[in-house]
């Protein structure tokens, strides 16, 4: 009966699934005197203006319900999505409400009351103990100019003035590759300020549902497992078998097994195969599975069979911060064609993941399997006494999957 460790090469490789595409509409709005919805305009405080196409509310007079009306000072509370995404569900007024945009200056908005939450809803909140929170309040300002924005087009104060902005949806902000812009504070008129361009903002690839292009939660961050090692046994006529290793010293450790032990082996007594560490850009439960298969990493395969899988599962409650997750257990295999094949070919290591954000974004491949983010190719087992052959450079001991 003979032991040996399987050498490792640490190649980690991301996996770039499909994607969706938001489109983008803009219509115009006025209002007409005793709802014949010709192009006349409406004088201030009648009570039977009526909005419709091809008319104006006058200055003072925002189009609401059907009406002009009084808004107290006219804020309207509007902004385009930039790079195509309409928080307001179409709607808009790309002029002034006189009709006009003085001096060339940035749009006005028209008030779309179901902005925030037609197109635009904030983040559920999902608990620990598997029970939601209640719905966020909107941020303060208005549907279509929230304060949390600073949306092209909407009022501010102090001309010259840069802040940062968000032209997206906020269920992609601050995830994946995704990143705030500056705009600036423009002049618009003799009293106000609108926000200017989006500039530099960094939004979704519009060819991407998965991983950090596609700014879903668990886009980017690290799953640090200590030992990623298997160990085989050759039992001679009866077989080549896998089981787990252990840490024990500076590396991993076969387990102890008498000379007369029948096939499987089976896993050093009180030991888990290794501890492990997760950083990820959102909070929530997850199941993080680890997967050994025999086959090429670079083409993966249904028919790869499988020499284990183990699986630790976890609360996670810090976005960005390492946490300690439960050590993935202890395994053996009873597959011995599969086991030989991996010892004598290589094989790959799948890093997959399931479960619900904090925000209730669920965590899968986009329709309810396991979202494999990264691959790690194993080197046949003879690489140990040729390293300097093409297919066993970098062979090494444990590892870590970025994402």
């Amino acid at each position: 009966m003979r032991h040996e460790v399987i050498p490792m090469q640490n190649h980690l490789r991301l996996v770039l699934p499909l994607s969706l595409t938001l489109l983008l509409g803009l219509a115009g709005l006025g209002c007409s005197a005793g709802g014949g919805g010709g192009g006349g305009s409406c004088s201030p405080g009648l009570e039977s203006c009526e909005c419709a196409a091809g008319g104006r509310c006058l200055e003072g007079l925002s189009c609401l319900s059907g009406r002009c009306v009084d808004t107290g000072g006219g804020v309207d509370g509007g902004g385009r999505d930039g790079g195509g995404f309409d928080s307001g569900g179409g709607g808009f007024d790309s002029g002034a409400r006189d009709g006009s945009i003085p001096d060339g200056g940035i749009p006005d908005v028209g008030p779309n009351p179901d902005a925030f939450f037609a197109m635009d809803p904030p983040p559920r909140l999902c608990l620990e103990d598997g029970g939601t929170g209640p719905v966020p309040d909107p941020p303060g300002g208005t549907p279509d100019c929230p304060d949390d924005k600073n949306r092209e087009g909407c009022r501010c104060e102090g001309v010259g003035t840069t802040a940062p902005c968000w032209p997206g949806l906020r269920v992609n902000r601050d995830r994946g590759i995704c990143r705030d812009g500056t705009t600036t504070c423009e002049a618009f008129d003799e009293f106000t300020g609108r926000w200017g361009a989006c500039v530099g903002a960094v939004l979704p690839d519009p060819s991407a549902t998965l991983g950090p292009s596609a700014c879903r939660c668990f886009s980017a961050g690290r799953w640090a497992i200590d030992n990623l090692s298997p160990c085989f046994v050759d039992y001679g006529g009866r077989g080549v078998y896998a089981v787990s290793t252990y840490i024990a010293g500076a590396g991993a450790q076969c387990p102890t097994l008498p000379a007369s032990a029948a096939p499987p082996p089976t896993p050093e007594p009180g030991t888990d195969w290794s501890t492990d560490r997760l950083t990820v850009d959102c909070e929530g439960r997850f199941q993080l599975c680890y997967t050994l298969k025999a086959g090429n990493a670079d083409t993966p395969s249904p028919s790869d069979c499988t020499v284990a899988r183990v699986c630790t599962e976890t609360w996670y409650t810090s976005r960005d911060m390492e946490q300690e997750l439960p050590p993935l257990p202890s395994w053996t295999s009873s597959d011995a064609a599969c086991a030989r094949q991996f010892r004598d070919s290589g094989g790959y290591g799948e890093m997959s993941v399931t479960g619900l954000s904090v925000e209730c974004d669920p965590i899968d491949d986009g329709s309810g399997g396991e979202y494999v983010f990264n691959r790690v190719n194993y080197c046949p087992a003879d690489c140990a006494s040729r390293p300097t052959a093409p297919e066993c450079a970098g062979c090494m001991m444990g590892g870590s999957g970025g994402f």
